[in-house]
This record gives structure tokens, sequence and C-alpha cells, in this order.
């Protein structure tokens, strides 16, 4: 097996159940976002560490017409050679319909360390995930933050600018879909999204029941991917189809399928959290891209529009770091991120280019002040030479945060 760049956030979460029996380990993401490349170096690490081959058992049913657990089964069943302990890999299980009880009979077999891999998230939600009786993990991959990109680029051999600046302008508009690392022209990056996209939706779109207008399906898509950072609500997009491209449409439709573009993990929601009421607002969200390169595959203009940009950059890496992020709502003022993890780490976070007009610097500072609570608070600027910190808030370059794998 030829060497594999390793994304150690997410090994390091997993590397500890290697050997559980009893723990499913589930690895969910976007289509292309890397989840077989975990799944090849966590196969790589055991054979490092002495597990024979003959013990490691890969499926990657993308590869396989199989649908049904019994010939699911038959095709493990064919693989084991022994009854030595065996380390069973699936790729891709939402191609097997009611897959859950044939993996937890390998579960209860207690000889099976198991690993599952999915791209679209209704598989492992509600009345499906219950059916995974015992215990369970869930990792979800996304694709590279700016770090992982840069260092993935020097693991290819790839030429790396001095000017990190400069690769920060391009992981904007290149993404970090780790196949598009493959490709040295923009444009053909650009087109390797486009068809990670049209997969996707051949995937784990077309095929779903709820999808009767593909037609209204793509110009939905389109408006939450162009509006992504914006406060959105299913209100406003319907305002939007019926008043001014006078289509005929209801609001259940728009919800079922800004729905199916999360189980596909194309766009993240961002609750808005009333600060006041310390209650998550309904009907208001934000969204985030799982990559910026799916909206410059949507669209001509590659100008870059900081504001969203650095926001959603910066959503995906905290996400990455086991953050939970919504926004926050002060009366008639928004603190861009409140993160959390863990019961004791509260963060707020303001995110902007630079603050060096005096109408941005009040806009930037202001939320800070109106918050009571005395947590830490972040403002992340792109800009290289940093203001000093005022009144406690810590002014923080998002480009070196990101670089340097640093955590709040």
């Amino acid at each position: 097996m030829s060497k594999i760049y390793k994304r150690e956030d997410y090994l390091k979460r997993i590397r500890g159940l290697y050997n559980d029996s009893s723990m499913i380990k589930i690895i969910t993401g976007i289509l292309g976002c890397g989840k077989t490349f975990l799944l090849k170096s966590i196969i790589e690490e055991l054979l490092d560490n002495g597990v024979l081959d003959k013990d490691i058992i890969y499926i990657d049913l993308d590869n396989y017409n199989i649908t049904t657990p019994n010939i699911l089964e038959q095709l493990i069943d064919s693989l084991i050679t022994d009854k030595d302990f065996k380390y069973i890999f699936i790729d891709e299980i939402q191609n097997v319909e009611d897959y859950e009880k044939l993996i937890n009979a390998y579960r209860l077999e207690d000889n099976y360390s198991i690993f599952l891999t999915g791209s679209n998230n209704s598989i492992f939600k509600g009345k499906n995930i219950t059916k995974i009786t015992g215990r369970y993990i869930e990792i979800e991959v996304l694709p590279l933050n700016f770090y992982e990109y840069v260092d993935m680029k020097k693991f290819l051999g790839k030429t790396v600018s001095a000017n990190i600046y400069h690769e920060f302008e391009e992981y904007i508009r290149d993404g970090g879909f780790p196949g598009s690392l493959m490709y040295d022209n923009h444009n053909d990056k650009v087109l390797y999204t486009k068809g990670v996209i049209d997969q996707i939706f051949e995937k784990d779109i077309k095929n779903h029941k709820k999808i009767q207008d593909k037609e209204l399906f793509e110009i939905i898509e389109k408006y939450v991917v162009n509006n992504f950072g914006a406060i959105i609500s299913i209100g406003n997009i319907y305002k939007y189809l019926t008043e001014s491209l006078k289509m005929t449409i209801d609001r259940r439709t728009i919800k079922t399928y800004i729905e199916l573009l999360e189980n596909a993990k194309i766009i993240y929601p961002c609750d808005l959290f009333d600060m006041k009421s310390k209650i998550v607002l309904d009907g208001d969200k934000k969204y985030y891209l799982a990559d910026l390169s799916i909206y410059y595959a949507l669209n001509t203009d590659n100008r870059i529009n900081y504001g969203p940009v650095l926001e959603n950059i910066l959503f995906i890496y905290l996400m990455s770091h086991d953050y939970n992020l919504s926004v926050g709502r002060i009366g008639n003022l928004e603190c861009d991120f409140i993160a959390r993890r863990g019961i004791d780490k509260y963060f707020y976070l303001q995110v902007a280019k630079n603050v060096q007009e005096e109408k941005t610097f009040k806009r930037e500072y202001r939320p800070f002040y109106e918050i009571k609570e005395m947590y830490p608070r972040y403002l992340f600027l792109a800009d290289i030479i940093l203001q000093e910190n005022i009144d406690g808030i810590n002014n923080v370059n998002i480009v070196d945060f990101i670089y340097e794998n640093r955590e709040l």
C-alpha cells in the first residue's frame, strides 16, 4: 500500500478504539472529503503495528453491486479465512439497505473491530441509528482545513509559496477536497469539485423519493450556497421563489430540499441563539459550506467576499476540532459565533478582514461590550499587523491561527 497523508486530528480521536470490538466506528462526511483515505490510514497503522493482511477485511461497496445484507454477509464470510480477530472496514455502507442487523450480529460475536463510512447523514440519524444497538462513535470528517491543505501539499511534494497569505487565498478558491490537490491548475480543480457535486446528486440525492423537481432543487441549492454566512429562513426563500421567480412552491418542499442538502453534508446549519433569553431562535439560521470550492464551482465570480468567507473558514475549522457553534443574538446586534466545547469551554468570537475603518471597528467590538458573561472573547482578523488587545479582547490573526493548528 502506498503511503497515505495522515489526518492526525481525526486519527487521534479513533486510535484508542482500533481494537475495541464492542464499539462500532462510524465515519461520516461529504463525498470526497477523505473518508476512504482515513480508513486506509487506519489500515496502514494496523499493518505497521503487526496486524496481518489476512486479518484485515476492506470492502468498498462502490466497487460491488451489493444492495442487500445477505449478499454483503456472504462476501464478508468469504473473506474470513480463520477464527483470528478481524478488522472489518466497509466503505459507503449506505449502498446496502437495512444493514444494521447484520453489523450488530458481527459486533455481538466479539471477534471483529468494525469501521463503517457513509456520505449521507440520513442513514445515521433517527430510527436508522437506533437500529445499531450497543455502543458506537461517529467521527465526522470535513474537507481539509488550511493547515491540512498546506501540510498535504508538502506531503505530495507540491510547491508551497513562502508567502502563507498567498497560499491562503489559493486555499479559499481551490478548496480543501483532498482529491483536488492532485491537480495543479485552478480550472482543473474547479472541474474536480463540479464532478464531486454531480456525484453527490447522483449518489445521495437524485433517487430520493422527496425530489420531485430537479430544477427547483438546484435553484434552492444555489440560493443557499450563494448566501452562505447570511441569515436565511424558509420564508425568505419562499418569497424569492414565488415573487422574484414567479414559481409555485410550498414551504414544506423548501424545508425538505434544505434537509437533503444538510444530509448530503453540502451545508451545515448554524442556529441563532438569543443571549438574553438563552434559547435557540426558531426559523432563522445561517448556513456554511462544507468547502468554499462548492461556491466557486457553482459561480463564475471568483472575487472573495471576505466577511462570509472568513466566517466559513473559521466555522469549518472549529467544527473539525469538536467545537459546537451558534450565532449570538444580542438585541439588534450579532456575535458571529458562540463556540462551546465540553462543559467548561465557552468563547465569544467575531470575524472580520480588518478593523482599520472606524465604522468596522465599532461594528466588530460593540457586541463584545453588550455581552454580560465574562467568557474569553476573540476578534479574528486577516490583518498581518494586529492592533493591541483592548479591554481583554484577544486580537488573533486567523491565517496564523489555522496554519499553526491552534485551539481556543
